[in-house]
């Protein structure tokens, strides 16, 4: 075998491990009870939103005609009753704030400190896969578990909406009317931005993770920090800080269902997400490749 064989071969053999690495942390992510629970919940979001509006909307209040300029739960909230495809966009909108990103911090901060808690840290060290790559198959697990928690709340709500509501073309929230072809593509792209609005906190989860052996103080910190973060991005006296915290812009996915479509604040969220993707996945691997693995 020449040198290229060998060399391609041991590139494969890499490509493989680390697909192998990451399929193994992925399937046991899925398979605790904790994580089965949150999906749980995320899932019920929808149901109990869409239950709500029904009953509301059969006791005679209405949903009113939509297309106004206010917020996106406001917006949307107004025509779920006209078209049950805006249930996706209003469970979006309700669970972003909170349920979402807490969902995300505790499995991200769950990552390293979790496995550093129960004693595996070590003897999954043991194994060539190597801290850098153990490191990234952890983040990417918990980009994965963002993708699927915002596809479960989106696949919960369009079965929800289409029960309980109409479902055809709809009307953007400038007025405008899609085809229903059109706006499940919308909904599908805003799933995506809506996970794509999480990566900061994976990654800043993942670094606090690093910072400690506790399963349970990693979780609690980015839970709290997230809390924190988000009681900051509210005060008016702080508004100079704002634009640079990670939950600042995560609402804009309602600008996809404007017509035309708004990119400024989408793409400012997008960035601002990178950003802390940057800074806190360097953090987290100057810290955990540093690390006295003890335990």
């Amino acid at each position: 075998m020449s040198r290229a064989d060998t060399a391609g071969a041991g590139v494969r053999v890499r490509r493989s491990w680390s697909l192998g690495l990451f399929a193994g942390e992925f399937t046991v992510t899925l398979r605790r009870w904790r994580t089965l629970a949150l999906l749980a919940v995320l899932a019920a979001v929808p149901v109990l939103v869409g239950i709500a509006v029904k009953i509301e909307s059969d006791g005679g209040s209405g949903g009113g005609s939509g297309g106004g300029d206010g917020g996106a739960g406001p917006a949307f909230m107004a025509q779920v009753t006209n078209n049950g495809l805006f249930l996706v966009f209003t469970a979006l909108a309700a669970t972003l704030p909170f349920f979402l990103p807490m969902a995300v911090g505790v499995v991200a901060g769950d990552a390293i400190a979790g496995e550093a808690s129960a004693g595996t840290l070590r003897y999954l060290l043991v194994a060539p896969a190597g801290r850098t790559r153990l490191l990234l198959a952890k983040y990417a697990t918990t980009v994965a578990f963002c993708l699927l928690a915002t596809l479960v709340v989106a696949v919960s709500a369009l079965a929800v909406g289409a029960l309980l509501f109409p479902l055809g073309d709809l009307t953007t929230i400038s007025g405008t009317r899609i085809t229903f072809g059109e706006g499940l593509a919308r909904a599908l792209l805003i799933a995506l931005v809506v996970a794509a609005s999480l990566l900061g906190v994976a990654a800043l989860g993942l670094f606090v993770s690093t910072l400690t052996n506790s399963g349970i103080a990693a979780m609690a910190t980015t839970v709290g920090l997230l809390t924190t973060v988000q009681i900051v991005d509210q005060i008016p006296q702080l508004h100079a800080v704002q634009p640079y915290l990670f939950p600042h812009y995560w609402l804009s996915f309602a600008d996809l269902m404007r017509e035309p479509i708004y990119w400024d604040d989408l793409q400012k969220n997008l960035g601002l997400q990178a950003l802390y993707v940057a800074v806190f996945g360097s953090a987290a691997w100057a810290r955990f490749t540093t690390k006295d693995i003890t335990t």
